[in-house]
């Protein structure tokens, strides 16, 4: 899986927007709703599902759209393809205030998992697809639900989330307790589960609901 390699520069404080430059015949998909601006040469498409497997068959195509339905996006996302001589630029913007956030997935193992509706875009040839929670409590109490987004490949791929981000890495055992609703993504090599917080008092009065997410390195 290669995808393509692509330049960016991400603008602005509380409502980001990121830049990308794209190389002749070079390519970036998006969610749909996400873009702002172009250059001319770039011809923008829509497309099904991601556009990582558009030279499979018609069946590969409407599964990987299938796929995006039950993360509750749309069937459809857009291709920006520079087809000009020279580097051309597009740009997407985040759809509510907060940061968006760069993903260089052959630093992550090859693979991140996001939250729904995080995805902002990527470099074509990155896969967006689903992530199925294998246990029953992370996907009934998990905050994001039984489905997440899983990122796959080689490339860049950028995600928003709202308020201010913090980046935890976690050693071997080490386990850290947050809300369920505050996880933006984690590698592959985070275990992701549910935990009770306990106590009357805690659960009735805390606030805080009834569940902690534990995420555990691995």
């Amino acid at each position: 899986m290669n995808a393509h390699e692509i330049d960016y520069e991400i603008y602005g404080e509380e409502m980001q927007y990121v830049e990308i430059e794209l190389d002749p015949q070079e390519a970036v998909v998006a969610e749909a709703g996400s873009f702002m601006m172009m250059d001319n040469d770039i011809k923008m498409s829509t497309i099904f599902g991601d556009g990582s497997n558009q030279d499979n068959s018609v069946l590969g195509k409407i599964f990987s759209a299938g796929k995006r339905m039950l993360t509750g996006e749309s069937l459809f996302m857009t291709a920006f393809l520079n087809i000009g001589h020279r580097k051309k630029q597009v740009s997407f913007a985040s759809p509510y205030p907060g940061k968006i956030l760069p993903i260089d997935l052959s630093e992550m193992g090859g693979r991140f998992i996001c939250q729904k509706d995080a995805f902002l875009c990527a470099a074509q040839g990155v896969s967006v697809g689903i992530e199925f929670s294998k246990r029953l409590g992370r996907g009934l109490f998990g905050g994001e639900g039984f489905v997440m987004q899983k990122l796959e490949g080689d490339g860049m791929a950028f995600v928003h989330a709202g308020g201010t981000l913090a980046k935890k890495t976690l050693a071997p055992g080490e386990v850290l307790k947050v809300d369920t609703g505050c996880i933006v993504g984690f590698t592959k090599d985070v275990d992701y589960d549910i935990e009770f917080i306990g106590g009357i008092r805690n659960s009735i009065f805390g606030g805080e609901g009834l569940f902690f997410a534990k995420l555990q390195g691995s």
